[in-house]
């Protein structure tokens, strides 16, 4: 982790944001760009020369999606584990959730996690409840939140239910236009769900979550946000194509609304269930296959935003309870980037280039974050990636402390390789 002196000869530059596209040397000495450019660079003796002509460089990635699990939940992940998993997926940034024990709701627990992720090479952002305890009631300080440090505000883990409190906070949020961050969900039609509602769920005798109270909830947030004055709005983990066209039509009458999807819902579906592997458990539920083909319409056209992972760690004996006691979630940060290559890139969705918008430039625009410059004398923030590399997710070589992922054994195309950031850097090790 320790910074040294790396002179990567003709390497892939992608930078969306100055629209850069061309290949270069680039040499980063003591945290620092002290060379990029075509032209070859004085190199001391110390400096390690890497033939880059397969590699790309691109602005880090960031997750901001995240569940650290700490403080209160460090068996199934902790600060340190998770930065580690992200920096081995090729983050070199992430905003963690508020759904920790006790809830991010406060000065003192975002000091913590401040206090406990400094020197770290990858940067942690932090979400902030929404309502205290986020039990949907009491909304929190936005104001005190916001001053010492959170980027959005987010009752993550459970949506906010009640319209009369997204109400308020809305009009709260207006006094300085905060971020709401919504987990769209109408709990009273999902308690108890193992899997997506539909036909599939009734053959294999599971309660389901029916797509329209994802839709519901979406819906009515973006009333609202449009109501109180086109507030800012960011829709979590969208998983339905029906969400997809709410958001484009949203966007369409000029509201500030965004959005992010995950790869598992771009890549499974229900289908996946008929194994009763808790591993596919997550919420929102894997769909069908048309909310796939929504998703990435969706993706394509520039409805979705950001990819993010909603990495969330659970141990193996939760995992094991069973499909219908098992919690739900997957982790995602060692897989995501080599999924979105695999799935979207070589699949000819997309280009490279649109997939570092999507997990670089657009997420530090949703939360109001200065993006990366490649400059001289600027501190390297790079995530480095072989988009071709062939290689099989083995669960085992991750440095999350949990295992609960549904791609074990898949075989990918394009890996993340190194990442540099706060004059540190990391040899990815999948």
């Amino acid at each position: 982790m320790l910074f040294m002196d790396f002179y990567f000869k003709n390497i892939w530059l992608i930078d969306p944001v100055t629209n850069r596209d061309e290949i270069l040397n680039i040499r980063i000495k003591d945290g620092k760009f002290t060379h990029i450019d075509s032209s070859n660079s004085k190199l001391d003796d110390s400096t390690t020369i890497i033939e880059a002509s397969n590699l790309v460089m691109t602005p880090g990635l960031i997750d901001i999606h995240v569940h650290l699990r700490e403080p209160g939940q460090e068996h199934k992940e902790t600060i340190e584990s998770g930065t580690l998993a992200a920096a081995n997926g090729g983050f070199t940034s992430l905003v963690c959730m508020p759904n920790t024990k006790p809830d991010i709701d406060s000065v003192d627990t975002i000091n913590y996690i401040k206090e406990k992720s400094k020197d770290n090479i990858v940067d942690v952002f932090i979400s902030a409840a929404i309502t205290k305890s986020r039990n949907g009631g009491v909304l929190t300080n936005f104001e005190e939140l916001s001053k010492n440090g959170a980027v959005l505000f987010t009752d993550d883990g459970s949506p906010v239910s009640r319209t009369d409190i997204m109400k308020l906070a809305f009009e709260s949020a207006t006094k300085s236009d905060y971020l709401l961050s919504q987990h769209c969900e109408d709990g009273a039609i999902t308690s108890d769900f193992s899997m997506n509602e539909s036909d599939l769920s009734k053959e294999l005798g599971l309660k389901g979550y029916p797509y329209i109270a994802e839709e519901i909830v979406l819906f009515r947030d973006i009333k609202l946000a449009e109501y109180y004055g086109n507030r800012r709005y960011h829709a979590q983990h969208i998983s339905t194509a029906g969400s997809i066209d709410i958001i484009s039509e949203a966007k369409k009458n000029n509201l500030r609304v965004t959005c992010e999807v995950t790869p598992h819902h771009f890549i499974l579906t229900e289908d996946n269930l008929r194994t009763y592997n808790a591993n596919y458990k997550m919420n929102p539920p894997l769909r069908k296959n048309n909310d796939i083909e929504g998703i990435i319409n969706g993706i394509i056209d520039g409805t979705v935003d950001c990819i993010a992972t909603d990495h969330a760690p659970h141990s193996i004996d939760e995992k094991n309870l069973g499909i219908e006691k098992a919690p739900n979630g997957i982790i995602g940060l060692e897989t995501s980037l080599g999924l979105c290559l695999t799935y979207l890139v070589h699949k000819n969705h997309i280009s490279l280039y649109k997939l570092i918008e999507l997990m670089a430039t657009n997420p530090r625009k949703v939360i109001n974050q200065k993006q990366v410059k490649f400059e001289i004398g600027e501190m390297a923030n790079v995530t480095i990636m072989d988009i071709n590399e062939e290689w099989t997710v083995n669960k085992d070589k991750f440095l999350s402390k949990s295992r609960n992922t549904p791609f074990d054994g898949f075989k990918l195309k394009g890996k993340p390789k190194f990442v540099f950031n706060n004059n540190k850097y990391f040899e990815c090790k999948l």
